[in-house]
């Protein structure tokens, strides 16, 4: 796809095909291609786990359902964790030094490089941030002094989940030019 086809295209998806397991092959070119994502002095503070296994899958999607939240992780295939590790001496001090969360930052980014590799690739996705992070580091092994930033619920969009209009702020109230 071109660039502003994949911007575009790419929205969190809410219902997906529960029967569609996603390929290891498209998580293994999507989870290569996030590695090259900018990070702070190259620091690169993340670990990744990808989920396929299916029952493995299910208990994550309930570590996701606190509350009655994402209810459409259910029907999810796969999940992408990531965690925070340590960041590089260099990133870490001059995070310091600025009063700036890199190691955020770089898994944000991080983040938006695998949404859109997904998409990409005809996968869909839905960042989590409500999820219950003992249980999932219980589950996937993952040292409970780390935190786990973000969830990414992935599979094939339902027949019936059709691409929404994009609503955002006007151009003008986000972008300011200084010529």
């Amino acid at each position: 796809m071109q660039f502003e086809t994949v911007v575009k295209e790419r929205q969190s998806c809410r219902n997906f095909d529960a029967a569609r397991p996603v390929e290891k092959e498209k998580l293994e070119r999507i989870t290569d291609l996030a590695r090259f994502a900018p990070s702070a002095c190259n620091s690169q503070p993340y670990g990744i786990s990808v989920v396929t296994n299916e029952k493995l899958a299910a208990d994550i999607a309930k570590a996701t359902q606190g509350m009655g939240m994402n209810r459409h992780c259910s029907s999810a295939r796969a999940f992408i964790v990531i965690n925070e590790e340590p960041a590089g001496l260099l990133a870490k001090t001059g995070g310091r030094l600025k009063d700036q969360d890199f190691a955020s930052v770089d898994i944000g980014i991080l983040c938006a490089h695998i949404v859109l590799a997904m998409t990409d690739c005809g996968i869909s996705s839905c960042i989590i941030g409500w999820f219950d992070e003992k249980r999932i580091k219980e589950l996937l092994g993952i040292d409970e002094q780390k935190r786990i930033r973000l969830v990414i619920a992935a599979g094939y969009a339902a027949k019936d989940d059709v691409l929404r209009e994009k609503k955002r702020k006007e151009k003008e109230k986000v972008v300011r030019f200084y010529e």
